[in-house]
């Protein structure tokens, strides 16, 4: 438990105080809690060989937690949603601050049966980045919420609204403003895009 709120602490810190560090451009269209745009995704066709190389560090970097949630739990990642339609399972990592694509902030997992699966990697911003950190990326959004310790999260414009336990009687955990996502779906196929918010082959 102890742990658990110093993650959270921690998390508080990630989120807030990398606004700082991000400079605001065009405001993507939101739909909550994502924005499954993206139309402008790259290909396999398109991507570069810069971006291929990035691609290739991070799922080298992954490549333990692609059938092991365990794993990924035990390197910090904790849940932060239930199943999210179009998407999955997000876990996520509090410690990890920036954009390390070797060191994805949170990873989005899909179950099957007693199985998981990593499906996408995604980092989290305040604002949108000034600069792309990955070739051709795009953006979605997750609106500011309540989140609590079994992943049940309720959309909530101030932390002050978030109640202390959940819909499902789980303790508060933490609050966050609107953010600014990018998913990369390199462990699951997308064929709407790399970047797209969501999925059409996730079910649920």
């Amino acid at each position: 438990m102890k742990a658990r709120k110093a993650a959270l602490a921690a998390l508080a810190f990630v989120l807030l105080g990398a606004v700082g560090c991000s400079k605001k451009e065009e405001t993507p269209a939101a739909a909550p809690p994502t924005t499954p745009g993206h139309e402008m995704s790259p290909s396999a066709a398109t991507v570069s060989p810069a971006l291929a190389a990035k691609l290739n560090d991070a799922r080298t970097a992954t490549a333990k937690y692609a059938t092991d949630l365990a794993a990924a739990q035990r390197d910090g990642y904790i849940i932060i949603t239930k199943m999210m339609p179009g998407m999955g399972y997000h876990y996520l990592n509090p410690k990890i601050q920036g954009f390390d694509v070797t060191k994805p902030a949170i990873l989005v997992y899909e179950k099957s049966g007693n199985g998981w699966q990593l499906a996408a990697l995604e980092w989290v911003w305040p604002e949108q980045p000034a600069t792309p950190p990955l070739d051709q990326a795009t953006y979605g959004s997750f609106d500011a919420a309540c989140h609590y310790a079994d992943g049940t999260f309720v959309p909530t414009a101030a932390e002050a609204d978030c109640k202390k336990t959940g819909p499902e009687g789980q303790a508060f955990g933490f609050w966050h403003p609107k953010l600014t996502t990018l998913h990369v779906w390199l462990w699951y196929h997308n064929p709407a895009g790399l970047y797209n918010g969501t999925n059409p082959l996730v079910q649920g």
